[in-house]
């Protein structure tokens, strides 16, 4: 499927991983390119000049009715992890009715494709220690089991309906623009912003946990390569570097790639947290040539340089510390 002249949208395409991706789709030939999102946690400034953005809930089967005019819908309207903690039904209906009001409304519409960008986080703890895509996922949140069962209706109305759906898992994402202000904010913004600041890097729990970060741009560009490959059609994959990084690992490079002698402290573990993300691409790399341009240096490099535009003291006063409460 060539993305040239299609009618494309992206749901949440004011977000962090979503606005990169729009950028991305940009570089194509697409005939219309439409974000939808509810501005709660994505930023009108993300949307590039000339893209048409609707506001609106993906819970709304009013709202998204448009979306079923597209030839191919990104789905990545989310609510994070750690709302899930402290609002567990808005977020499972967010990320597992949000999925289905999308789909029926392409169901509805001219039934073009659709791209499920799920998470790494419905793994939960494989017995396995494996994190491949025919492990069964064990999800430790309410928000993997939300982004799980929005998996499931994905394929569902592949196998019931005939549409044109695929599942991507991407693993942990970070780069200019990453989230973290409130229970959005990821770690390695909140690191590089304490780092700049010289306050204390805070690490949840004894740090040994690791995760697969992948950088964003990277992100992007396999989302649009892995919606053009037919043969991805029912299918699920994962996307990810292949390699983890602890946490304790992680704040060490950001203060050496920052010259900040901010202390590294440790409190609470946050609760579901995983001890270990690592990203297995054997499948996707039958169907294509994985192959990714950024190093983790080189990417968090990028990403220092992006929040060294702004005065980190400022920006940390919409830092929450503990961000699931």
């Amino acid at each position: 499927m060539s993305l040239g002249g299609r009618h494309v949208a992206v749901t949440g395409g004011a977000g962090f991983i979503g606005s990169h991706l729009v950028e991305h789709l940009l570089q194509h030939d697409v005939a219309r390119l439409v974000v939808f999102d509810d501005l709660s946690t994505g930023q009108r400034d993300n949307v590039p000049k000339g893209v048409e953005l609707i506001e609106g809930d993906v819970r709304s089967a009013v709202d998204v009715a448009g979306l079923g005019e597209a030839d191919l819908v990104f789905h990545l309207a989310v609510k994070n992890v750690r709302a899930s903690l402290g609002r567990p039904e808005e977020n499972f209906a967010v990320n597992a009715d949000g999925t289905l009001q999308v789909l029926e409304a392409m169901r509805a519409g001219r039934q073009g494709a659709f791209v499920y960008v799920s998470s790494s986080e419905v793994y939960g703890i494989p017995e396995s220690g494996e994190y491949r895509e025919d492990r069964v996922p064990a999800p430790t949140t309410v928000y993997g089991a939300g982004k799980l069962a929005g998996e499931h209706i994905t394929i569902a109305y592949r196998t019931t309906y005939g549409l044109d759906t695929r599942v991507v898992r991407p693993f942990n994402n970070y780069g200019p623009r990453s989230h973290f202000e409130g229970d959005s904010g990821e770690v390695i913004p909140k690191f590089i912003l304490r780092a700049l600041a010289d306050r204390p890097l805070i690490v949840h729990g004894d740090g040994s946990q690791t995760r697969d970060f992948m950088f964003v741009k990277d992100t992007a560009r396999w989302l649009a390569n892995l919606a053009s490959v037919d043969r991805l059609a029912g299918q699920t994959v994962n996307i990810g570097t292949g390699r983890d990084t602890s946490v304790n690992e992680l704040a060490q490079l950001i203060l050496e790639l920052t010259g900040s002698s901010a202390p590294i402290e440790h409190a609470e573990r946050r609760p579901g947290d995983l001890p270990r993300l690592c990203a297995d691409t054997a499948k996707v790399s039958e169907f294509v040539d994985f192959s990714l341009d950024t190093d983790l240096e080189t990417g968090l490099r990028q990403t220092v340089a992006f929040f060294q535009q702004f005065d980190p003291h400022e920006l940390l006063r919409r830092e929450v510390e503990r961000n699931w409460a």
